[in-house]
């Protein structure tokens, strides 16, 4: 069963440069849209939903902020795409997902202009965005290139192995760290976002180059003592020495369900003209359907189901088991042989 909705916002939004003159409060109606649209999708087809869900307002915060597909997008892993596959021109075949002719459930560079990398699983993004940053530099253009990445997929060592060349390189790219389940972080909240704004802005950013600058001209001793000082004090605030350590700059954590502080970072990350940031959001997985919230394991990847109760329809299997092709085999043999 599932449920009837209006969705008049959505509707309007055939690809993302229809809602970059939305404002806070259209942006804020248009993610609970998006969230209905793909619960009500997924629901018809099955697939993943719960990391979908913990992307949605993320997802119309980076189309809006960023002028894809110039604007480079890199999903690590694909089961986050479908909010972003419903902004981007697809919306009249999310039902097909995962079907025979139908939209894949990755994202995929031949179906769209706003996939630029094929993304399964996973920790390959930073290195694909950082490849493409290092070919826009080349071709001297000024598109901006950001990789959506999970906490999971940062327990890999491609991913870092990726951050240590974007930050010896110092490249100019963006890195989304989409934190949904390890806690890593302190609870977020006014004064974090507060923080985030603050410390991506370029007022800030340019107050730190001209303290670098200083520092540079001290003894050596004293610029030592400056930078150590400085980095210690960003960490106390923000948590972020792991990265900077790597040559990032990190802004976080923040509220990654609320657009009025996403937005605005970023922005400045998008205005930024030099080197590498990361930007550390919380999220929930499943966030705005109560039974993916409840149990996010169930609900990470789903057969189809009611949208009202959540019970999920059992699949009907196309092969038998492998337990059970073993047990026929063994069934089959002689007793003398099953013995041995």
């Amino acid at each position: 069963m599932t449920e009837t909705f209006e969705t008049p916002l959505l509707d309007q939004v055939k690809e993302p440069r229809d809602m970059r003159d939305f404002t806070l409060d259209q942006l804020i109606q248009l993610a609970d849209e998006l969230r209905q649209e793909t619960i009500s999708a997924v629901s018809v087809t099955g697939g993943h939903l719960g990391a979908g869900l913990g992307v949605v307002e993320l997802t119309v915060a980076l189309h809006h902020v960023f002028n894809t597909p110039e604007d480079r997008l890199i999903w690590d892993v694909g089961h986050q795409c479908y909010p972003h596959k419903i902004l981007t021109g697809r919306r009249d075949r999310i039902r097909t997902l995962r079907q025979e002719g139908g939209l894949s459930g990755f994202t995929k560079r031949s179906e769209s202009p706003y996939d630029p990398f094929g993304a399964a699983h996973s920790s390959t993004s930073i290195s694909a965005g950082l490849g493409m940053a290092v070919g826009r530099d080349i071709l001297g253009r000024e598109n901006n290139v950001v990789s959506v990445i999970g906490d999971g997929s940062m327990s890999a060592g491609m991913a870092y192995e990726a951050m240590n060349n974007a930050g010896a390189m110092d490249s100019r790219q963006i890195v989304i760290l989409n934190d949904n389940d390890m806690s890593i972080a302190p609870p977020v909240g006014a004064m974090s976002a507060y923080l985030s704004r603050l410390l991506s802005g370029r007022s800030y950013r340019s107050l730190r180059e001209v303290m670098k600058q200083i520092a540079a001209r001290l003894p050596d001793p004293l610029e030592r003592t400056a930078k150590r000082a400085e980095e210690f004090a960003r960490g106390m605030m923000t948590g972020g020495t792991l990265f900077e350590e790597l040559g990032f700059y990190y802004v976080g954590p923040i509220d990654g369900h609320n657009l009025e502080h996403l937005i605005p970072v970023l922005k400045n990350a998008r205005d930024a003209r030099n080197g590498p940031i990361l930007i550390h959001c919380v999220t929930q997985k499943g966030k705005g359907y109560p039974p993916a919230e409840a149990a996010a394991d169930k609900y990470h990847g789903v057969a189809k189901f009611d949208v009202i109760t959540g019970a999920q329809a059992k699949a009907t299997p196309n092969a038998p088991s492998y337990t059970k092709v073993f047990a026929q085999s063994l069934l089959r043999r002689p007793p003398a042989m099953r013995r041995s």
